[in-house]
């Protein structure tokens, strides 16, 4: 019985192996090619853009399918964004959402 539990079909290992090899492969692709091409000021700020964009990209549909204290919190985490560095921004946005989720549910 505990052998079928931890049993792993080959296939999923297969798969699960693959996509971080892609994964993987394609971080050292790009970190490699950067080393041999310049970037004009428009390239390297639409570059420099890419992470908090898709960060929002995930954060977005969360914050808007849920309630009014995470929709808040992301705005929050937004305008901190434009002003801090990104570890900040994230760590007001979680204790944002933190504080207001408690004060939503005292009332």
């Amino acid at each position: 019985m505990s052998s079928e539990i931890f049993a792993v079909d080959p296939l999923v290992l297969f798969t699960i192996l693959a996509m971080a090899a892609s994964t993987y492969l394609t971080r050292i692709a790009g970190l490699v090619l950067t080393r041999f091409v310049t970037f004009s000021g428009r390239t390297e700020a639409a570059l420099q853009a890419v992470p908090p964009a898709i960060l929002m990209s995930v954060v977005a549909p969360i914050a808007f399918a849920t309630g009014a204290a995470e929709t808040t919190a992301t705005a929050i985490t937004a305008i901190a964004a434009l002003r801090l560095p990104m570890l900040a921004a994230m760590a007001i946005g979680v204790v944002s959402v933190v504080v207001l989720r408690m004060a939503l549910t005292a009332f």
